[in-house]
This record gives C-alpha cells, sequence and structure tokens, in this order.
C-alpha cells in the first residue's frame, strides 16, 4: 500500500468519512462547487455535516495547529488567478469557535480566495476538539512536497508535548508508521545552523540525518556548511563522516601487534574527547565525561525523548524496554 494511500486512510478515520475538503495529493478525492455570485454568509444552523455552506472569509480565523509557516506568494497568486479564471473552489473545513469560525483545513484555497477578491467562501463545518484539529493539521500536511521537513518535525514535537503522549500513540492515531515520526523528530537534535539550512534547502533531510553520528554541534554545523557549499550526495556525506568519527576514535590501548606505539592523545583533555567520540559513535547521540583529579565522575547521556531514552536503555542493557521514563 503507498504512503498516500495510507495517509488518506488515516484521515478517513478521522474524519469518519472521506468526503472532506482536505488539501490532499493522494487517497481522498477532491469536492470541487461553483461559488454562487456574491452569495452571503448563509447562517449555519444545519446539523448535517455535509452542508456546504458560504461564509465571509473575514470571519475564519486561522489553524492555529497549522505545521506551515511559508505558504509562498507566488502561489497563492497562481492560485488566485485560478480562481478569478474558473471561480470554482473546493470547500473548507472549519469549526465554530465563540461567534467566529477556526480553519481546519484549507488555508491556501482561503488566502488565495481574499487574494482574488471574494467576500465569502464554500465550507463544510464540523465538530472537533484541538486533538483532532492538531491530527488534522499533521496529516494534512504531512505527505506534501512543498513542507518543509523541520516544519513536519515541529508539528509532532507540539503535539507530543501538549497531548503528553508516545510516538507510538501518535502513529496509531494518525495510522502512519512510527518510524516515519521518528526520522523527523531527530532532526530537531540538530543545532539550529542546520535545521536552518533544511528549512532553506541547502542540505537535505537525508543530508541533515547522516550528521547525527557526529553527536557534535559545531561538527555538524561545519559538515552543514561543507555540504552545502561542496554539493556532497548523501551517500557522500555518509561517508565523510565515518571517516571523521574513525580519525578522532583512535585509541592506542586497543591496538594490537603493532611494532611501534600508535600515537595517543597528549592531554587527558585529548584522552577524554576520544573516549566521548568513542561512545558518541556507538550509542548515536551526544556523550559527555565528567572527571575530577581524584578520577571520579560522571558519564552523561543525551536523550531527547521517551522514545529515544528507551532505544538508549535497550542499548546499554541488552533487553526490550517495558515502560518509559517519568
Amino acid at each position: 500500500m503507498s504512503k498516500d494511500r495510507r495517509l488518506g486512510r488515516g484521515l478517513a478515520a478521522l474524519l469518519g468519512n472521506t468526503d472532506e475538503g482536505l488539501e490532499i495529493e493522494g487517497g481522498l478525492e477532491r469536492q470541487i462547487v461553483e461559488r454562487p455570485p456574491q452569495t452571503p454568509m448563509r447562517p449555519v444552523t444545519s446539523d448535517r455535516d455535509d452542508a456546504v455552506l458560504q461564509l465571509n472569509v473575514y470571519e475564519i480565523d486561522d489553524n492555529p495547529f497549522q505545521p506551515r509557516r511559508d505558504f509562498g506568494d507566488a502561489e497563492i497568486a497562481s492560485l488566485a488567478e485560478s480562481l478569478k479564471e474558473h471561480d470554482m473552489l473546493q470547500p473548507v473545513l472549519v469549526r465554530r469557535v465563540g461567534d467566529r469560525f477556526q480553519l481546519i483545513s484549507g488555508e491556501r484555497r482561503l488566502r488565495a480566495a481574499i487574494r482574488a477578491g471574494w467576500s465569502t467562501i464554500p465550507a463544510r463545518m464540523r465538530d472537533a476538539d484541538d486533538r483532532l484539529v492538531a491530527e488534522l493539521a499533521i496529516v494534512e500536511n504531512l505527505q506534501r512536497k512543498d513542507l518543509n521537513p523541520i516544519e513536519k518535525a515541529l508539528s509532532f514535537k507540539r503535539y507530543l508535548d501538549q497531548h503528553q503522549c508516545p510516538q507510538e500513540e501518535l502513529a496509531n492515531r494518525l495510522k502512519i508508521d512510527r518510524s516515519t515520526i521518528a526520522n523527523l523528530m531527530r532532526l530537531l537534535e540538530l543545532p539550529d545552523p542546520v535545521t536552518e539550512a533544511v528549512r532553506a534547502e541547502r542540505i537535505t533531510a537525508g543530508h541533515a540525518r547522516a550528521l547525527l553520528p557526529l553527536g557534535d554541534d559545531r561538527l555538524q554545523i561545519e559538515f552543514a556548511q561543507q555540504i552545502a557549499d561542496e554539493g556532497w550526495s548523501v551517500r557522500e556525506t555518509e561517508r565523510q563522516v565515518q571517516e571523521r568519527i574513525a580519525s578522532e576514535d583512535q585509541e592506542p590501548l586497543r591496538v594490537v601487534g603493532m611494532a611501534s606505539p600508535a600515537t595517543k592523545p597528549t592531554t587527558r583533555n585529548d584522552q577524554i574527547a576520544a573516549l566521548e567520540q568513542e561512545l558518541r559513535a556507538a550509542l548515536g547521540t551526544r556523550v559527555e565525561i565528567r572527571r575530577n583529579a581524584r578520577g571520579r565522575g560522571k558519564l552523561i547521556v543525551h536523550f531527547t525523548s521517551h522514545e529515544e531514552f528507551d532505544r538508549l536503555r535497550s542499548l546499554l542493557t541488552d533487553t526490550h524496554p517495558a515502560s518509559h521514563a517519568g
């Protein structure tokens, strides 16, 4: 089954049917309706979920859970010209909040209708709580080619933080693979200059994921700049990262059968840095070693989510995690 079809089925499950006006490229059929000329806003008195209403465009507020931040002026202008030419539009999806309406789905269409000079827009109304609205916004945007992977990852993070649920629960609710959520959210472990490079499309999400084993902000930023400047492929990036880790993780005490000893770190700090690099490569996350003059200290393993904690605990104890950390 294709990814788009799975997403479509996830939306259908959330909505209870497959007739809603969602901007999905696959899985759900679009319904187009003709706009009556300057139809005034109809009072919303019908209990029918499938009724198409004509709502005042200025009575509809943005979806606060919309993961997309940049809609692109050229894209909206093009859609507005299409509306002027064809005078037809797929209904947007809204819910009532107080004496106004709040958009659930269709922000591009609403923006384009306003630019085209429409005073009303066709809409369907649904009863939906914040959690459902957030889920619909995530799924609608997840498979869009033009939505940045960082924005997708942030939408997952906002949802998980707000509802205090594990990735597995969100994946089940949206009918998507948990790996989709985990792979995108790992991008948020990278420093801001790297995630900004992904946003600006100077590097891809694949490049960014390849930088994660470095575990060091400075190195990740340095490599991201090299990727952008030199046009590395993802495979080349992975090779360069592994070579860098291997060059920094050489430990003379582990070299056997050599006639002369390997060059060893010159200071205690160099030794600790080498050990940190070795642990970082093995665990796939940032590791810190802190020691005092008496030889005592701490080994700090960083994690950014319950799922990351479970993964690390499983690696360190060679057991399957039974529960999340509190």
